[in-house]
């Protein structure tokens, strides 16, 4: 395993990364003792400990209520810089008309895949209909054309419709500029595409980004690697 580097800043994805995988989005579950593994981490690190993942802000509040110092939702498209603060929003393209009521047509012909709705896009979920993803993928293409103001995006079993001008290395980006931040090594650590941004910002600013099946295996080896990183309490 890893270590973290001196006077480090903490970023972590969510479901993959801090969460396994579920079958649906709204299924996931929160390991017993992850909560209290991170308020230790977060204390060690000056509060230096973000969430950077394509849920809402107000769904990982839900999750980790009072973990993180800051949240980056929606890849980045809405953050919380500060526990109690507001979502400072993004401002991006907003979702054309028809293209939500498209999506769940074209997944109705996929028995199991689930239509997720987003604030500004929505993810094609086929964990439960492992054989549509290729149908799927095309299926999205198709819908969106040759548009240049969104973009389809994979993810595990999964692909996300997305505004563009905004994703996780701009939310990377902002989150270093400001206190606790600011000054320290950004760490990120993500399991999907849309981490590749998020990892590819933190190595630019003098970091490093660390792919979770690439050095972790899986989200029970982040947890694993997060219990050891200071000695708990007796």
């Amino acid at each position: 395993m890893p270590d973290l580097p001196a006077n480090a800043a903490l970023l972590l994805d969510l479901d993959g990364t801090l969460l396994d995988i579920a079958a649906t989005p709204g299924a996931v579950a929160v390991a017993p003792g992850l909560p209290e593994d991170l308020l230790r981490i977060r204390a060690v690190l000056g509060d230096a400990l973000a969430i950077v993942t394509g849920r809402p802000v107000a769904q990982v509040e839900a999750l980790l209520p009072g973990i993180a110092y800051a949240v980056a939702g929606e890849h980045g498209g809405a953050i919380r810089f500060a526990p109690g603060g507001a979502e400072d929003r993004v401002a991006l393209p907003p979702l054309p008309e028809g293209w939500q009521d498209a999506a769940a047509a074209l997944i109705a012909q996929h028995p199991g895949a689930l239509l997720e709705t987003k604030a500004r896009g929505f993810a094609l979920h086929y964990r439960l209909a492992p054989d549509a993803g290729a149908a799927i993928e095309a299926g999205l293409r198709a819908i969106l054309g040759n548009q240049t103001t969104h973009r389809v995006l994979p993810a595990l079993m999964a692909y996300e419709v997305k505004p563009r001008g905004a994703d996780k290395a701009t939310a990377v980006a902002a989150l270093m500029a400001r206190a606790p931040f600011a000054g320290r090594v950004p760490v990120y650590i993500g399991d999907d595409v849309t981490d590749e941004d998020g990892m590819r910002a933190a190595r630019a600013l003098g970091g490093v980004g660390w792919r979770v099946q690439d050095v972790f295996g899986d989200a029970a080896g982040v947890r694993a690697w997060l219990a050891t990183l200071f000695p708990r309490p007796a």
